[in-house]
């Protein structure tokens, strides 16, 4: 079989042009969010938002919603909930953030459990991108776009908060504004991550890209396209190999993402451990005279 018949035989199906393209949007928007995640230091926050959104879901379901209805509500609800009892209490943010999301995840799992269902809810769960309807792909698109465009609109404003949020507020920019706009950007997303790869693997698409292209780059306007760009083509990698060995989409999109970022980690010339190493053995070599 040539590469030609490899490429051009999965698009022959609807379901797989459908998860391409779905795929394709999720981790772009993921990307982009994830870089100032990365920066503001904000991982956490992601893992806790995309599995506090479960219960919103299966509630979803019960009572015949759109499941991004009832995902928006929840991730919203968490974002707040982590908001009170951080300042409201002595608990740390860390602590507050592993409350909230443990709670409400487990809530989500007894949902599921206790839901008569002719519709297997562990794909909410594990993710179930080759099953998306043009509808949700449609809802996903709606959603990926809002998000963008906000992260587009205040991006200026987002940047000089995530390094420098005392200079922001002497400007007359509002941390406490932009910290919320961010983290609702991040509900929005996780939602849209959501039917790609589902709840546990959503931090993933949120965190992944942004620190892979963080060891790529010092500039934050390159950030911005690496993290993207290597988003995007890692995840059509992915849903490729799904089709040609039979295996989890999902699962294949994280586990092609995480590699890029493990050859990153390991050969990036500047930030790279053996990048470093190889650099500087060169650089000793220049310096030793002839």
């Amino acid at each position: 079989m040539s590469l030609i018949d490899i490429l051009v035989e999965p698009l022959q199906y609807d379901f797989m042009v459908r998860a391409i393209a779905t795929t394709v949007l999720a981790a772009v928007v993921c990307a982009v969010l994830s870089c100032w995640l990365v920066l503001v230091g904000w991982s956490l926050m992601g893992d806790a938002v995309s599995h506090a959104v479960l219960p919103g879901v299966v509630l979803a379901y019960i009572v015949g919603a759109p499941f991004a209805i009832g995902a928006l509500i929840f991730g919203f609800l968490a974002v707040v909930l982590i908001g009170v009892v951080r300042g409201t209490s002595r608990v740390k943010e860390d602590a507050a953030i592993g409350i909230v999301f443990s709670t409400l995840f487990a809530l989500g799992l007894v949902l599921i459990s206790v839901t008569p269902s002719q519709t297997d809810l562990n794909h909410i769960i594990f993710g179930n991108i080759l099953g998306v309807s043009t509808g949700d792909m449609i809802q996903v698109a709606g959603l990926a776009f809002l998000a963008f465009g906000v992260l587009v609109i205040k991006r200026r404003d987002l940047t000089l908060f995530a390094f420098d949020p005392t200079h922001a507020f002497a400007i007359g920019l509002s941390p406490r504004f932009l910290s919320g706009l961010l983290l609702g950007v991040l509900a929005v997303t996780a939602v849209v991550a959501l039917q790609v790869v589902g709840v546990i693997l959503v931090v993933a698409l949120l965190i992944i890209p942004g620190a892979t292209a963080y060891l790529l780059t010092d500039r934050f306007g390159r950030m911005l396209i690496i993290a993207p760009t290597m988003s995007a083509v890692s995840s059509i990698a992915g849903i490729y190999l799904s089709y040609w060995i039979d295996a989890s989409s999902g699962g294949l999109v994280v586990v092609v993402q995480g590699a890029v970022f493990a050859l990153v980690y390991l050969f990036s010339p500047r930030h790279g451990v053996i990048g470093r190493r190889m650099s500087q053995r060169r650089r000793d070599r220049l310096a030793v005279p002839a």
